[in-house]
């Protein structure tokens, strides 16, 4: 619900500040008083175009905001979606600054908006409806929601079924892509998958081949010494072989001195790391020795193996993957019409299911149609729109426009004399009609929902008397339901309002101004006789005023 708007240097408007309540709120003025900028600055703060000749003469910038009670729970969450948080439980702030010299800001609970989010978010704040509004009850977009809101159709089985349909029409269209391109590298698909099957690359393989070649070129290169110092070590002339001699000689003086003692425990500590050395080489070379054949084999196979990478543009730790890739493409190819098959099978199935919950949705709004249409048809007569007649066009569509909503169009048509045509809302001719057609429409879907707050913008224009009366009592009824702000030029409406709001236009002589104020009752009573009887305000004009605000 709009509960304040604040206005700055819009158009005639220096400075406005107002309060909205609940029920009927009616807006009255004498001609060009300005009772459409205050609309005006409405649409702007809801995401309407930012003219810089909304910016009153000689100021920097103009800037409306809007107050809302605590957004609903669809809305704060369409509102944390876009990144603007909401505290709960706490108001709707909209803001709109719109500058002189061009260039426009927009923020919602001060976190900067674009003008875009103020527009999506703003049906679910306000509805305004107008004679030449081309949206809402006029825009045939809304129809079919509005139809199914009246009726409480659940959409959600046909949303789902035309989920499955599309994921189900997606894969048979992947598949048929897939197999034809295949189709087409068939011979080089078969020629690849051959070649990687043959060469069998396993995960890792390069890294150890070339670890292992490593170890092999490295072995060769120290063979050479390995075996210069088996010289040095083995042999009858081999540093072991004189160790020992010396150690034999040394065994028979060593106890002519203690000297020589301890050389002989020397030698023979000597000959004991010696032979340790000696076991140690023979270790290494074991461990090194290769067959030449098989660095031979290993190079081959480490050459195959790079090679085949670079001819697929892969790495060749991933040539085992692209391997069984290719092979499950070739055996998707294979398999062929059997596959397709399949999956035709599964789009057939999701049809017929979306199909039959899209008929279940078309019967039900069938029947919702002539059950608006007879809710609609009790609301002409008294708006003396006896002759006219009220249609909802439940249509099918063709297949390209089905969509998780269904698959019918939906319309609402009139026909405003006996024997004319239907036509849609929109080709109306006569305003005031158009406004009784849109304000029966509404009535007949009040208890639908929709946005808290609703704008007529002179919605009795060209209509008097009784039809003018009725006209005001179904707003006060709507008012029951939601917030209704009306701007009116006829005292029976006016005279329904909870809330009356005079707007008038004040000149100084050199500049000019528009100011809106709450009447009192007695204020009040004395707008209504100026709407009654025009600039002279007379008794009688009075005491039908009162009168008026009586039977209200």
């Amino acid at each position: 619900m709009l509960t304040q708007l604040s206005i700055r240097d819009v158009v005639l408007i220096e400075a406005l500040d107002l309060d909205f309540g609940d029920g009927l709120g009616v807006l009255t003025g004498e001609t060009g008083a300005g009772k459409s900028i205050l609309l005006d600055a409405l649409g702007l703060a809801l995401g309407g175009r930012g003219d810089s000749g909304l910016v009153r003469h000689g100021a920097a910038q103009a800037v409306v905001t809007a107050a809302f009670d605590t957004p609903t729970a669809g809305l704060a969450a369409l509102l944390d979606e876009n990144g603007v948080e909401v505290e709960p439980g706490e108001p709707l702030l909209v803001r709109r600054v719109v500058k002189a010299d061009g260039g426009s800001r927009a923020f919602i609970n001060n976190q900067p908006a674009s003008a875009t989010l103020l527009r999506e978010i703003a049906p679910q704040l306000v509805e305004i409806h107008g004679q030449h509004d081309d949206r809402g009850l006029l825009n045939p977009r809304g129809h079919r929601a509005l139809l199914d809101s009246f009726a409480r159709l659940d959409t959600g089985p046909v949303a789902r079924a035309w989920e499955a349909l599309r994921r189900a029409q997606d894969r048979l269209a992947e598949a048929r892509a897939e197999i034809e391109t295949a189709a087409r590298d068939r011979e080089w698909l078969e020629h690849a998958v051959s070649e990687l099957e043959r060469l069998a690359p396993e995960p890792g393989e390069e890294e150890a081949l070339a670890e292992r070649r490593r170890s092999m070129q490295r072995a060769e290169k120290i063979a050479a010494d390995l075996s210069a110092i088996e010289e040095y070590l083995e042999g009858s002339d081999g540093g072991l072989a004189r160790l020992r001699q010396a150690a034999r000689v040394l065994e028979r003086v060593a106890g002519d001195h203690p000297a020589l003692a301890e050389a002989l425990a020397a030698v023979d500590r000597s000959v004991i790391e010696g032979a340790a050395a000696e076991d140690r080489l023979a270790e290494a070379r074991s461990a090194l020795a290769h067959d030449p054949r098989a660095l031979e084999e290993d190079e081959a196979r480490l050459f195959e193996l790079r090679a085949m990478a670079r001819k697929h543009r892969v790495q060749p730790d991933d040539l085992a993957a692209l391997s069984a890739e290719l092979a499950a493409q070739l055996q998707r190819l294979e398999a062929g019409e059997g596959g397709i098959a399949r999956l035709e099978q599964e789009v057939t199935a999701a049809r017929a299911d979306y199909e039959s919950a899209a008929d279940t949705l078309s019967a039900g709004r069938r029947a919702a149609a002539e059950r608006l249409d007879a809710a609609v048809a009790g609301e002409l007569a008294p708006l003396k729109l006896d002759a006219a007649r009220f249609r909802t066009v439940v249509a099918p569509l063709g297949e390209d426009s089905w969509s998780g909503a269904g698959r019918d169009r939906v319309e609402f048509e009139i026909s405003t004399n006996p024997g004319a045509p239907f036509a849609p809302l929109t080709k109306i001719a006569s305003g005031g009609e158009l406004s009784r057609f849109i304000l029966a429409l509404k009535v007949a879907l009040a208890e639908q929902g929709g946005a808290r707050t609703m704008v007529f913008d002179e919605i009795d224009r060209g209509v008097g008397g009784a039809v003018a009366s009725a006209i005001g009592e179904r707003l006060a009824r709507l008012a029951q339901a939601t917030q209704l702000l009306v701007v009116t030029h006829s005292p029976q409406v006016a005279a329904r309002g909870a809330a009356h709001l005079l707007i008038a236009k004040a000149s100084d002589g050199t500049v000019t101004r528009t100011g809106v104020r709450r009447l009192a009752d007695a204020e009040r009573r004395e707008e209504i006789a100026r709407m009654l009887s025009g600039a002279t305000v007379t008794d009688e004009a009075r005491a039908q005023a009162d009168r008026l605000l009586e039977t209200a």
